[in-house]
């Protein structure tokens, strides 16, 4: 494979990032070959030992999903780690959906829970009072309050747990693959 070809595919895995960080790794990569052209290798040495550019870019992909997870805990950021994660487990995927699509549709089905059971805490608080519940109008507001707090409390730890399981993983995906920064460095175990 020539240079030109390598960094046409890369460009074409990359696709969908920032310009900014596709220019910043092609030109690491155009580095790569300049170097090896300076030692005397040719192109289709150093592309292959670069490895498949495609496959490159999937991992520069979860990289980038996980440093922007990491930068910013948010929803998106999750979603698109978890998405970059999928993008390189192609081959595990067999594997992996059975185990993570089941804990992603629990997580989910237990985040409409806490919402439901929040809204009935509400109910409770503004009917409650003209219902004739047992204990009037205090215990109907006390009652509606409370609900509304263990909900609360019910999706802060439901938050927990999903930053748990994104982080589990992202760290499988850097234990797995071989990535910019692996989850296991060489020299832990000198």
């Amino acid at each position: 494979m020539t240079r030109n070809e390598f960094i046409k595919r890369l460009k074409a895995g990359l696709k969908g990032m920032p310009a900014e960080d596709v220019a910043e790794i092609v030109g690491d990569y155009e580095a790569h070959f300049d170097a090896g052209a300076a030692d005397g290798r040719s192109e289709s040495e150093v592309a292959e030992a670069l490895g498949n550019p495609g496959r490159l870019a999937r991992e520069l992909r979860l990289e980038a999903g996980i440093r922007n997870w990491e930068a910013g805990r948010t929803p998106s950021s999750a979603w698109a780690a978890v998405l970059a994660f999928m993008g390189l487990a192609t081959i595990d995927i067999l594997i992996l959906a059975p185990i993570v699509l089941p804990i992603i549709g629990v997580i989910v089905a237990l985040y409409v829970a806490v919402i439901a059971v929040f809204i009935a805490g509400g109910f409770v608080m503004v009917v409650g009072p003209f219902s004739a519940m047992p204990g009037g109008a205090i215990a109907a507001l006390l009652a509606g309050l409370g609900i509304m707090a263990g909900s609360v409390a019910a999706g802060a730890l439901l938050t927990i747990v999903s930053i748990w399981v994104i982080n589990a993983l992202m760290w499988f995906g850097r234990l797995h693959y071989r990535v910019i920064e692996p989850a296991i460095k060489s020299d832990d175990f000198a």
